[in-house]
């Protein structure tokens, strides 16, 4: 597997963003996963998990105040984001090393009575592994974001939204654009106008295009069909959560084009929400 690293000198003086880089290295592959460990260590920990296409930048308002209060937090960077390693083939990205890329992680780590915040594409990695390893599991914070399963309307996926063709042009978009412009992009998902350096970071990880196949691959692995290969784990994912008790909350906008509503179906599915 090809793959790039970003240039250390591209996060250098980041507003906002103090916190020491550390890795893990993932075997056999190679790559290796950054991620910020602030907080004791001794404490149990919060695990944020980010979307698509930004990075644990997205967390920089969070982090100090969730240690200061005594929690262990760890903001990982995806492979393909941020500081992690970046596979220049978008064939090298697939939902199930996603899920494995985080699993390697939290079990390297052994981290145990995790209370997990998780937004848009870090919830279908969080939430699949929220079901795998329910024991690790505390609780649940999910941020504009599901669990698709590929299943028709009616379900919690994408398919029981009114608004797909806003998804399926952003999908199109992401594969096909000649420019991916990656700031612009999370500019036009926020509320509010972020400045000149809160742009430069959200572009930082990524130099130029070949830097950006982790980010274009994204989309196109959503299980939207039910012959999705993601789509049969994801339905086992759903028999745990549909019997999970522990505590589990939606924090959503119904500005968000593509995720709106899907709270109601997370609520009346889990228990615990």
């Amino acid at each position: 597997m090809d793959f790039v690293e970003t240039p250390d000198a591209r996060f250098q003086g980041l507003s906002d963003w103090p916190f020491e880089p550390r890795y893990h290295a993932i075997e056999p592959d190679g790559l290796r996963m950054h991620y910020v460990d602030e907080g004791p260590r001794e404490a149990a920990p919060v695990l944020m998990l980010h979307g698509e296409p930004s990075w644990s930048y997205l967390y920089r308002f969070m982090i100090p105040p969730c240690a200061a209060a005594g929690h262990r937090v760890l903001a990982p960077d995806l492979i393909g984001f941020g500081r992690s390693s970046k596979p220049t083939r978008i064939e090298d990205y697939s939902y199930e090393r996603h899920c494995a890329w985080v699993r390697s992680f939290i079990e390297a780590l052994d981290l145990r009575g995790i209370t997990l915040f998780c937004q848009d594409w870090g919830s279908l990695v969080g939430l699949r592994l929220a079901a795998e390893l329910p024991d690790r599991f505390a609780r649940v914070m999910v941020g504009n974001g599901g669990l698709p399963d590929g299943k028709p309307p009616g379900g919690a996926g994408l398919r029981s939204l009114p608004n797909v063709a806003a998804f399926l042009a952003w999908r199109t978009f992401a594969r096909f654009s000649p420019r991916l412009p990656v700031a612009r992009i999370l500019q036009f998902g926020t509320a509010r106008r972020l400045d000149d350096e809160e742009l430069r970071a959200y572009d930082a990880p990524f130099p130029d295009d070949r830097y950006k196949a982790g980010a274009r691959a994204f989309p196109l692995l959503v299980p939207i069909s039910p012959r999705d290969p993601a789509g049969p784990a994801n339905r086992r994912a759903w028999e745990v959560l549909e019997r999970f008790e522990k505590p589990f909350l939606t924090t959503f906008s119904d500005g968000d084009p593509i995720t709106r509503g899907m709270d109601r179906a997370l609520q009346q599915r889990i228990p615990g929400a």
